[in-house]
């Protein structure tokens, strides 16, 4: 199966047009020599804005929609990452063999195919629905196709960029949408991931690990990588990955607790560590993973334990401050797939002791223990009356 990806055929900068109708567009071929497009300088899709109309560009991306209107006219939707932008092909914008020649093979493009477009830069009479560059769209001169995908692909990105809401809404008007399950986005995860929603997670995790070491290397911090294939289990409470390591009894580490631990007593005072975490929970919930990547970090105390909480404190907030201000697009475009209230979050954290918290779950009727640990039914509540109040 064939879902466009650039390596299916070999370096581009090695393959040559096979250009019909005199040039202009055409299947790219393996072997010759460097692939130029003379007069267009490379573009980002995420770049193109008013600013740059005019511009001859050369952007490479994905077919995420085709569309003939008539012989000599077809829109094809460029998709790069996150960002889509509309070309319009034929129509007097080009393509050296004539607009019918060039509109036709641009209709006839796989979705998810990998293209090239060499074009100029114009500013639509109208905002152009259904792309994320809604001001700008692109005149195509050159066309190639880089890398095609199979016709009927086992999923499409439309469909698993479809959320619950919407599959259930349809349903309720006596309409049928596709719905991807979760076994059949891991099958073909390489589709999957190129869903708005998943480019603008993966995006999201970079931006916290990121902002989670700035924070911490602000606050004295060292940065440390701790061993994840070890003889016997780093804590207590959570089950654990064995092996056999040449004969000897091995575990993948539960966490870097021990490690932080150590680096404190050698003289470090500060680390932290953003690294796998691996835990045999025998569990289907979503509070339970077997592998995840984990953000630690360990402190040595001075006068109170009230400091680790300063510390964490300023760390959160930072960290929602940041992904507030720079990654609001995308947490939009997750929040239409994976719908979530917005965080509400103060400056400074608000803290109650222990005992009014109990006071607070009592007085509502929750039945807690005086000196327990809380439930997650309970912890849950108590978020809800503190947000209350």
């Amino acid at each position: 199966m064939s879902t466009g990806d650039d390596d299916n055929h070999g370096d581009p900068l090695q393959q040559q047009p096979e250009e019909e109708d005199g040039g202009g567009y055409g299947d790219v071929a393996v072997g010759g020599g460097l692939f130029s497009v003379p007069g267009y300088e490379w573009a980002d899709v995420a770049a193109l804005g008013p600013d740059v109309a005019g511009r001859a560009v050369r952007v490479r991306g994905a077919a995420h929609a085709v569309r003939a209107v008539g012989r000599r006219v077809a829109f094809l939707v460029l998709r790069q990452g996150s960002s889509t932008v509309q070309c319009v092909v034929g129509g007097g914008g080009g393509g050296g063999g004539g607009d019918a020649g060039v509109a036709r093979f641009a209709a006839g493009l796989s979705r998810e195919s990998v293209v090239d477009v060499a074009g100029v830069v114009s500013l639509p009479r109208e905002p152009v629905r259904g792309t994320t560059q809604q001001e700008v769209e692109i005149q195509v001169k050159k066309l190639y196709c880089i890398s095609k995908a199979t016709p009927n692909l086992p999923i499409s990105v439309d469909d698993a960029a479809r959320s619950e809401e919407d599959v259930v809404k349809a349903k309720a008007a006596g309409e049928q949408l596709v719905h991807v399950g979760q076994d059949k986005r891991l099958d073909f995860r390489v589709i999957d991931l190129r869903t708005p929603a998943n480019q603008a997670i993966f995006r999201v995790q970079c931006e916290i690990e990121n902002i989670f070491r700035q924070v911490l290397l602000s606050e004295g911090f060292v940065g440390i990588h701790t061993p994840k294939l070890i003889g016997g289990s780093s804590e207590g409470g959570a089950a654990v990955f064995k092996l056999d390591y040449n004969g000897q009894p091995a575990c993948l580490a539960q966490s870097p607790q021990l490690h932080k631990q150590m680096a404190i007593c050698g003289g470090f005072e500060r680390v932290f560590e953003v690294g796998p975490v691996f835990r045999a929970e025998d569990s289907n919930t979503h509070r339970h993973l077997c592998e995840f990547v984990g953000l630690d970090m360990e402190m040595a105390i001075k006068d109170h334990y009230s400091e680790v909480c300063d510390v964490v404190d300023r760390l959160f907030v930072a960290m929602f401050d940041h992904l507030n201000k720079n990654c609001a697009k995308e947490l939009e475009v997750i929040n239409r797939q994976y719908p979530f209230e917005p965080l509400k979050y103060l400056p400074k954290t608000l803290r109650i002791e222990y005992d009014e918290g109990i006071r607070m779950l009592k007085e509502a009727g929750v039945h807690v223990e005086a000196m327990g640990d809380l439930n997650t039914e309970s912890e849950k509540k108590l978020g809800e009356l503190v947000h209350t109040k």
